[in-house]
């Protein structure tokens, strides 16, 4: 399905068309070529406002309508840019809002790590760390413009790595004590139970340097562009890896660390199996998402089959929930699958008119209906009066259909 662009994209075009629509003398009618550059500018209007989504509907109205011609090209170089721009901005603002989130974490993370026991100690870390992420953040979009998928390979690599922290230092039983309970035994003697104590102190240390090796990481990934879409997608594949994991350990009688271990691998491996579908597949944000949503909704699916046939145990249950998360997944990727990928991978003006660039209201085309922004378009008409001149009138489509 094609996705609907926003309610402001309906109006505004048709603002403009209204303030162009006055009859004009025959000397001052603009040709057709005059029309075009009417819609380029207007674009490019839009574009320095920040109505990303306008100015991109527009110039892809003028690639269609005006395929190989020499309009086409500075339509579809602008449509270029202005992508380019709506997605570096979008990798900004990204940066900059879990920068801040994650530098509140640190402020609580770090005197947690130190054993910290003064409540002034967590205050500063809070009024300091939020601020200091910020700033951190805003530095690092300024240094480079990153796209949206770039930013998102830098901040999912700092959240997946304080998860992968976590993970292993429960694993690895990192600055875990041994130490004895006495107790008497049948004979009134004393004896020890020796327990491992896992150190919070020694999990919050793993999760804040896996959290920094994780940021690495997903700079150094970034130097690369990374689409959106393939950057979402590897994203839900580690959380869908983890949750595989968990339930397959469980059907797998894996508990404790074994279960966690699993769960850590696991999610690796989704990570690399939905960067890998991302990159090779041309699938978008909203497609990955659409299958994820699938997968979700059949989990919640096969809880609610669970809960009415009542299986005798706990592993049916998990199976029944992982069967149809997996059936969900599927569903998802084949609805999807006209799914043409994300529009800045759009390489010639001949592709770019493939892309879903309606002008009407309403739109169907291949079996499929969008809504969309009702272009303007500039036409001749004779006017009412005797002897009088053609004049200058605004059409705006309101249903397109192509076969």
């Amino acid at each position: 399905m094609k996705t609907p662009i926003p309610l402001r994209t309906l109006l505004l075009p048709a603002l403009v068309a209204a303030a162009l629509s006055a009859p004009r003398p025959a000397s001052a009618q603009p040709t057709r070529a005059d029309s075009v550059a009417v819609l380029l500018a207007t674009a490019e209007h839009f574009a320095n406002r920040g109505a990303h989504d306008i100015a991109k509907a527009l110039y892809r109205h003028v690639v269609e309508h005006f395929p190989g011609s020499a309009v086409a090209e500075t339509a579809l170089s602008l449509l270029e840019g202005v992508t380019t721009r709506h997605s570096q901005a979008g990798g900004e603002v990204e940066l900059k809002v879990w920068s801040a989130l994650y530098g509140i974490w640190q402020g609580i993370a770090i005197p947690l790590a130190a054993s910290a026991e003064e409540a002034e100690t967590y205050g500063f870390g809070l009024l300091v760390g939020g601020s200091a992420g910020f700033l951190a953040g805003r530095e690092l979009a300024r240094s480079r413009p990153r796209s949206l998928g770039q930013a998102r390979a830098i901040t999912w690599g700092g959240t997946w790595g304080a998860i992968q922290g976590w993970g292993w230092a429960r694993v690895l039983n990192l600055g875990s004590s041994n130490y004895g309970h006495p107790y008497r035994d049948e004979d009134d003697e004393y004896l020890y139970h020796f327990e491992d104590d896992e150190s919070l102190e020694a999990t919050i240390l793993s999760m804040i340097v896996g959290g920094a090796a994780g940021i690495a990481g997903g700079t150094a990934l970034a130097r690369k562009e990374i689409t959106p879409g393939t950057a979402t997608s590897a994203m839900l594949g580690s959380l869908w890896g983890l949750w595989f994991g968990i339930s397959t350990g469980i059907l797998l009688d894996a508990e404790g660390d074994d279960l966690t271990a699993a769960a850590m691998v696991a999610g690796n491996a989704g990570l690399v199996a939905g960067a890998l579908a991302g990159s090779r597949v041309p699938i978008s944000r909203p497609r990955a998402r659409l299958i994820s949503v699938g997968g979700v909704v059949g989990a919640f699916a096969g809880l609610g089959m669970s809960l009415i046939a009542q299986p005798d145990s706990h592993k049916e249950v998990i199976g029944l929930i992982l069967a149809s998360s997996i059936g969900g997944l599927a569903v998802g990727a084949a609805g999807t699958r006209g799914d043409r990928g994300e529009p800045v991978d759009v390489g010639d003006a001949e592709e770019a008119a493939s892309l879903p660039a309606p002008g009407a209201l309403l739109n169907w085309s291949d079996g499929d209906w969008a809504l969309s922004a009702p272009l303007p378009s500039a036409v001749r008409q004779p006017t009412s009066r005797s002897g009088g001149r053609d004049a200058l009138a605004w059409k705006i489509p309101l249903l397109n259909v192509r076969f």
